[in-house]
């Protein structure tokens, strides 16, 4: 049972702003075929909005592990989580960045929570996730997380 699960979707604007990718492909087929070009623009435009869906990962936190995209870790190797907002997070994706981190982040997502990692053996010191529900992730992990 999933104790917080969320789906990291574009944002509509994504959708939006890339449907310029439509009169752009119809400017270069057009002088050779309209016809083709219309087919061919729409073709691209609706093969990246469904790459755009199928790709989103998912947050998931059970009552033994914390899932993001295709990671897995036992709640029991898992820290005290951080939720940052605005600048914070802006810095923890950017200067405040460990190399060595595992990022789950998406540039449409400004929130974001710091996950520490306690496993001794891994060399990622915490994992950096994107959320639109920081404050909520903290809680169900602090609240999933086993007693230290």
């Amino acid at each position: 049972m999933d104790l917080y699960r969320e789906r990291l979707w574009a944002t509509p604007w994504l959708f939006i702003s890339t449907l310029l990718v439509i009169p752009a492909i119809m400017l270069v087929f057009a002088p050779i075929n309209f016809s083709v070009g219309v087919v061919l623009a729409i073709v691209v435009y609706v093969a990246f909005a469904v790459f755009l869906v199928v790709t989103a990962p998912t947050i998931r936190v059970t009552e033994d592990e914390l899932v993001a995209g295709s990671a897995r870790i036992p709640l029991a190797l898992v820290g005290a989580p951080t939720a940052y907002r605005g600048e914070e997070a802006t810095q923890e994706r950017g200067r405040r960045l460990d190399a060595r981190a595992w990022l789950l982040i998406r540039g449409w997502i400004k929130p974001v929570v710091k996950v520490p990692v306690l496993d001794a053996d891994d060399p990622a010191p915490y994992w950096l996730l994107s959320t639109r529900n920081p404050d909520q992730l903290v809680r169900v992990l602090g609240e999933a997380r086993p007693a230290s």
